[in-house]
């Protein structure tokens, strides 16, 4: 199956391609997109791969599904585009970069900018209807992300990931702790937030784990 996806992911997941639940997720989503408003928009549903290759990753932060609001998703999980209000999530997020950084808060929401650094913003269902949060899940994209980060888990080393969430962190159970680094907290959710995501400072951790392993922290 010909799926346009950055050169060496497409390598590191040529067994899903022509796999029965690909096929059948690829089936779903193209009449899903015939008749319904879906996002993010049908070029950007890969966009965290196309921005983050494979070999390039140092970082992995795991949400659940794109925005659902209207020009929200951009293919960048918890990211939206230049000039988009700020989701309350992000919002938090930046909050507690702020507390743990010292970083203030940025008026946009784009973070393409720590893409282009190693950080995989990964949502695990990579389609939504508009308006209707989850309308995606179970067709096959958990599969499909799974097998992402297991051949992280599997064929790199000294990896960073983030989970927010019980989500998140089922998802990333089989992550292997000796052989990376996995930093977790409640989501960071309007619900959730004060819960124990506010302290958490995943943004000075991660970057504490990257230099100890040799690597370039995060401009975050």
């Amino acid at each position: 199956m010909d799926v346009r996806i950055e050169s060496s992911w497409k390598k590191a997941l040529s067994s899903e391609w022509d796999s029965a639940y690909f096929k059948a997720l690829t089936e779903f989503v193209r009449a899903e997109y015939g008749v319904a408003t879906v996002y993010p928009p049908a070029g950007k549903i890969f966009a965290a791969f196309d921005a983050c290759p494979f070999d390039d990753v140092r970082v992995v932060i795991l949400g659940q599904d794109p925005y659902h609001g209207f020009g929200q998703a951009n293919g960048l999980s918890f990211s939206v585009n230049p000039g988009v209000e700020i989701p309350r999530s992000l919002q938090n997020i930046y909050r507690e970069l702020n507390d743990d950084l010292g970083v203030a808060p940025s008026l946009s929401g784009d973070l393409s900018r720590w893409a282009s650094q190693g950080v995989l913003l990964l949502n695990a269902t990579l389609t939504v209807r508009a308006g209707s949060a989850g309308s995606h899940q179970g067709h096959g994209w958990e599969e499909f992300t799974d097998a992402a980060i297991r051949r992280l888990a599997e064929e790199r080393e000294g990896l960073v990931f983030i989970l927010w969430g019980a989500y998140a962190q089922r998802k990333g159970a089989f992550i292997d702790r000796m052989r990376h680094c996995v930093i977790e907290s409640p989501h960071p959710s309007p619900l959730s937030a004060s819960r124990g995501f506010f302290g958490s400072r995943p943004f000075s951790r991660t970057n504490d784990y990257l230099v100890k392993h040799g690597k370039q922290p995060i401009e975050w």
